[in-house]
């Protein structure tokens, strides 16, 4: 008995209808509606949540006991307070100036409540209640904002949560990247798919660039980008040591595209020293000097998740006259490009040379469906069909 694994499409496209759902975290709202245009920075939701409040030790503040700070506030709940505002103050002694003590807003925010100490008096029988000297000042609703990061048309609202936009682009999806969405300008720094992406070809000129680079980028050459400014780089390959000290952290099978490395850094052949596919290169030289939105956030386990480059057209007329490609709709055939992404083949491209109908029994025993690739170096190999995906041109 054999199981067919699912084998996703990477894609490569001249021309993709890109689709980006923009979610608030909460409800908000929305600030646009079907059909605005929209650029990379425009707010297309927003939403507020409380403010983290502070606490602030009157008694502490006043040198005096906690019973007694009530009467030395100058600010009554509710009020409204900026950063230094006196909120209270201990008179000095004699009625001079000499033992003053001063209590201080830390933050901007509303003095919310004198806090409270319950405690049961055996004495008495009964509860008593007295004041702690503390304050609490909650700081000014947080404003939470998404913008649309791909320019395009609203063309679905999401009701409270946010909007869908459509951008035309190229499209070209990643084997795995760090950092963040970004947008910048491409700049080409490599000549050729295959060179290395060195320290010596960054310079001040890279400056908010999206720069792509060829086979692989060392570990020199990510400082010096990030000590230049640029905001993204684009290259075939890279070690997993220089990675892992570049995000500070190994990297592992949980999603990525939160670090705050410096940049946004996207690898499309996988690790090591891998060549840029020259498809993939040509692409990139071709929209040199564009605008880029790239996503290194990746996922590989459960709900694949690819990094992103989206090169967005400027206007309608510009958008190549093809429709999108429908080739893999059905499935595997011959003559269409592929990746291998397991070992011994790892990385290495070509196309799918033939689809033998019979189970191939592997050397753990088990029966799959293979299939055999013409590798770009001329080589034939047999591999299981798992262990490749579909590349889309």
């Amino acid at each position: 008995m054999s199981t067919l694994a699912y084998t996703p499409g990477l894609k490569r496209k001249l021309f993709y209808k890109v689709v980006k759902e923009r979610r608030l975290p909460v409800e908000g709202e929305s600030l646009v509606k079907i059909g605005d245009k929209v650029s990379y920075d425009t707010v297309v939701a927003r939403a507020y949540i409380p403010g983290e409040p502070v606490e602030i030790s009157v008694a502490t503040e006043l040198g005096c006991e906690s019973s007694l700070a009530p009467k030395y506030l100058l600010k009554k709940v509710g009020d409204e307070l900026n950063k230094g505002d006196l909120i209270a103050k201990k008179p000095g002694m004699f009625g001079t100036h000499w033992g003053e003590k001063f209590c201080y807003s830390s933050i901007d925010g509303v003095l919310e409540y004198l806090s409270d100490v319950e405690y049961f008096d055996e004495e008495v029988g009964q509860k008593v209640k007295y004041s702690s000297g503390r304050v609490l000042i909650r700081p000014p609703n947080v404003a939470i904002e998404v913008d649309a990061y791909v320019p395009g048309t609203v063309v679905r609202s999401i009701g409270k949560e946010g909007v869908a936009i459509e951008c035309p682009a190229a499209y070209i999806q990643g084997i795995i990247g760090v950092g963040g969405e970004i947008h910048g300008e491409l700049m080409m720094i490599s000549k050729s798919p295959k060179d290395i992406l060195s320290a010596d070809d960054i310079g001040e000129e890279c400056k908010g660039k999206v720069l792509v680079g060829g086979s692989k980028i060392d570990a020199n050459a990510l400082r010096k980008a990030v000590q230049v400014g640029a905001k993204g780089i684009i290259v075939g390959g890279i070690e997993v040591g220089v990675l892992n000290d570049f995000i500070g952290y190994r990297i592992g099978v949980a999603i990525t595209g939160n670090e705050q490395s410096g940049l946004t850094l996207i690898m499309t052949e996988g690790f090591g020293g891998m060549n840029m596919a020259e498809s993939t290169f040509k692409l990139l030289k071709n929209f040199e000097g564009r605008m880029a939105c790239l996503n290194g956030a990746t996922q590989i386990r459960a709900g694949v998740q690819r990094p992103e480059i989206i090169i967005p057209y400027d206007s309608e007329d510009e958008v190549p006259k093809q429709t999108e490609d429908q080739s893999l709709l059905s499935g595997m055939r011959i003559g269409l490009p592929i990746r291998i992404i397991r070992e011994p083949y790892f990385g290495a491209l070509g196309h799918i040379a033939s689809l033998p109908p019979e189970l191939h029994q592997l050397r753990s025993e088990s029966l799959v469906r293979v299939l055999e690739v013409d590798l770009e170096n001329g080589r034939r190999v047999v591999v299981p069909r798992a262990n490749v995906e579909l590349i889309e041109e």
